[in-house]
Formats: structure tokens, C-alpha cells, sequence
């Protein structure tokens, strides 16, 4: 008898580790590395290709419009994610980025330069969409702080790609620098295929290993994948609430920080000043992904949405009327913005399944991504023509303000 109790123990005795902890730790780097790479690094090789093909910059920043373009296949991509998991879509979408910065490492013309840009940017919103869909998986209780941490991925993957990058230019040229960014990509394509599961069996086998979340023993398949049909998502007010306020939040991006270090540039800002301002963004954008994560499981994600937008219109009001050119007023409306800014790729997921369920998590969120097209070619027409008419961005800015103000109403209303 003693022997069977013993026996019967160390069978039901937790072994190994919950494997929703690689699942995240893969996700943040294949976010990190396909952001970080793809798309902080791109301004690393403009000089380079300049120098060597002789292109202007406006041919080698075409590249980064053919990125808005490549959100025109959100919705397929979304689709596969619902029909197939996230593991595969992950994998491919790694593979597609990291065989575009292969062929870059070869190109010699400017054709090939934008076909392989294109290639690259095809990837890139697998790993978000595929991402939110495991994280909500294998941590339902603590979502929204885990999908903070994941999401804080690509302000990390920024700050360790451009130092990387730099010192691979610098010793081998861009060549190396693309091919070393598809090797490193390439790996993390074959890793999400090896360690990501996608599949509510696969949670539920590791309900009793150690570090795992609660409310697994509640978990079923119907109750995890139910949710609204796309048509029935797209009758509702809150789905256009939704996709029109991200719309609009997202001009502020592709408008007032794309032409931000121009700005501080033409009121004098020092160089190191600039630097400054910039840093704060980037540091604002990773604590506010991970505390707003966190508010939103005490709250609900729509309504953590509409706060850090609100921190924006405070924060970018502050820096419009307010701070003129003196930079410790500049530095703490930024701060401010930035504190609103980061959560946005964290909450925009789980406001989603919140509204729609987890049955068409991909779909909805690829038809949502859609409206990010018109803000990445608008807005930075938008600032550059009202720049070149009257020698400010201050229109712009003010332009955005309201842009805002009108998303946070929608997040209200949703």
C-alpha cells in the first residue's frame, strides 16, 4: 500500500515547467526581431545604399510605404490564424522576413530592393496577429499583463537592433547586415515552429506544471473559441467604434513622431536634447504596455484603451500649446505621450476579444488592421505638404490633437 501511494503520487506531481512561459518568451522575440530589425533598423542602411547604388532617399524610403501596402493582407493572414493556429503563421511569417532580408543582401537594383522590401513586410503582421492569439491562450486570467511583457518585444527589439546592426555595418557592410538580420530571423522561425503550440488540448496537458496560471481547470474549448461570426462582429457599433478610433490614434504615429526629430531640429534643440526626448518615448512605450496590460484585467481592455489615448491628447496638448521651445517642458509633455502611446499595441488585441471572442480573434483583427493604411500614406503627406506651405508642423500637430481627441470618443462609445 505505501508503495502504490508513492507511486500514484509521482504520477500526479507536477513535472517540468508550464510551457506557456516559451510560448511568451518566443513570441516577445519573434515580435523584438521582426519590428526591431524590419523596421528600427531600416533607417540604419538608407546612407549605406545611397553611397553604393547612388538612390535618392525618397526611392529607398518608398520601401517603408510598400510596408502600409503589405496590411492589405492582414485579413487573409488573420484568417489562417483562425482556421490553422497561430504556430504556423508564426513560422511562415518569420520565414517570409527573413528570406526578403536574404535576397537584400544580394540585390543590386532598386526593383529588387522594393520587391524584397515587399517580401519583408508581408511578414511582419503575422507575428502580431499569430502573437495576441497564444498569449490569450495560455494565460486567460493574466492576460493583459503578459501580452504588456510580449508586446514590449518590439521596443526592446528597437533598442537592441540599432546598436547591433551598427557595429555589423560598420565591420562588414550592409551586405552583412542584412544577412545577418535573415540568419537571426531564420532561427527564430524555426524555434516558433519548434516551441509554439497552438491548440487548447496542449494548455490543458499542462495545467499542473509548475508556474502555471490560474483558471486552467475551468478551461474548455467552446468556452475559450466562442465568440460573434465576422458578419455578426461587423453588424455591431462597437466593431466600427473600434476600427475607426484605431484609425485615428494611429495618425499621431505616422504624422507627429515620424516628424518629430525634424521638429526639435528646426526649434534648436541640441543633439543630445533630441536624443533625450526620443529616449523618453521609447522608455514611456514599454511601461505603458506592461501597466496598462495590467489595468485592463482590473478595468476591461476597451476602456484601458481609451485612458492611455486620453494621456495622449493630454500629452500632446501639453506639447502643442504649452512648450514652445523650452525643453524641460518638452521633455515632460513627451513623457506624457509617450506613457499613452506604448499601451496601444498591447490593448488593441484584447479589446477585440473582449468585444468578439477568441472564434475569429484573426479575422476581425486583420479587417481592424485595414484602416492602418490610410494613416501610414496620409499622414506623412499630410505633414509634409502643411510643412512645406507654411515652414512648421504646427497644423499638423494641432490636426492630430483632434484626430485624438475623436478616437478617445470612440473607445467611449464602442
Amino acid at each position: 500500500l505505501p508503495s502504490e501511494i508513492t507511486q500514484n503520487s509521482s504520477e500526479n506531481s507536477p513535472r517540468g515547467i508550464y510551457k506557456g512561459w516559451v510560448v511568451v518568451a518566443v513570441s516577445f522575440l519573434s515580435i523584438g526581431g521582426s519590428i526591431g530589425f524590419a523596421q528600427y533598423g531600416f533607417g540604419l542602411f538608407i546612407v549605406p545604399l545611397q553611397e553604393e547604388f547612388g538612390w535618392t532617399r525618397t526611392q529607398i524610403n518608398f520601401a517603408i510605404t510598400l510596408g502600409v501596402l503589405a496590411h492589405f493582407v492582414s485579413p487573409l493572414i488573420g484568417r489562417t490564424i483562425d482556421v490553422f493556429g497561430s504556430r504556423y503563421v508564426m513560422a511562415v511569417s518569420l520565414g517570409f522576413i527573413a528570406v526578403g532580408f536574404f535576397l537584400r543582401s544580394m540585390m543590386a537594383e532598386l526593383w529588387q530592393f522594393y520587391l524584397f522590401s515587399l517580401l519583408v513586410f508581408t511578414g511582419t503582421p503575422g507575428t502580431g496577429l499569430a502573437t495576441g492569439r497564444l498569449v490569450q491562450l495560455w494565460f486567460p486570467e493574466t492576460r493583459g499583463r503578459m501580452m504588456g511583457f510580449v508586446t514590449a518585444g518590439n521596443n526592446f527589439g528597437g533598442m537592441i537592433s540599432i546598436p547591433v546592426l551598427t557595429l555589423v555595418i560598420a565591420f562588414g557592410g550592409w551586405r552583412s547586415g542584412f544577412l545577418f538580420t535573415a540568419i537571426f530571423l531564420g532561427v527564430l522561425s524555426i524555434a516558433s515552429f519548434i516551441f509554439v503550440r497552438d491548440g487548447i488540448e496542449f494548455v490543458l496537458r499542462e495545467q499542473n506544471k509548475r508556474w502555471a496560471p490560474r483558471g486552467l481547470n475551468q478551461y474548455s474549448s467552446k468556452k475559450v473559441f466562442d465568440g460573434l461570426s465576422v458578419r455578426s462582429a461587423l453588424l455591431t457599433r462597437a466593431f466600427w467604434f473600434i476600427a475607426t478610433g484605431m484609425t485615428l490614434q494611429q495618425f499621431v504615429r505616422t504624422t507627429l513622431v515620424t516628424q518629430l526629430a525634424a521638429h526639435l531640429q528646426d526649434i534648436q534643440l541640441s543633439p543630445d536634447k533630441i536624443g533625450l526626448c526620443l529616449s523618453v518615448l521609447a522608455f514611456g512605450g514599454v511601461a505603458s504596455k506592461i501597466i496598462f496590460g495590467r489595468v485592463s484585467e482590473n478595468t476591461t481592455a476597451r476602456w484601458a484603451y481609451a485612458i492611455v489615448v486620453g494621456i495622449q491628447v493630454v500629452g500632446v496638448a501639453a506639447f502643442v500649446f504649452f512648450s514652445s521651445d523650452n525643453f524641460v517642458l518638452i521633455f515632460i509633455s513627451l513623457s506624457i505621450f509617450g506613457l499613452g502611446m506604448g499601451g496601444i499595441g498591447a490593448l488593441g488585441p484584447l479589446a477585440v476579444t473582449e468585444l468578439f471572442g477568441m472564434k475569429n480573434y484573426g479575422t476581425l483583427n486583420g479587417l481592424i488592421r485595414q484602416g492602418v493604411i490610410i494613416p501610414g500614406i496620409v499622414g506623412p503627406l499630410l505633414a509634409g505638404a502643411i510643412y512645406d506651405s507654411q515652414g512648421s508642423y504646427d497644423l499638423a500637430f494641432k490636426i492630430i490633437l483632434g484626430f485624438l481627441f475623436l478616437s478617445f470618443l470612440c473607445f467611449v462609445s464602442a
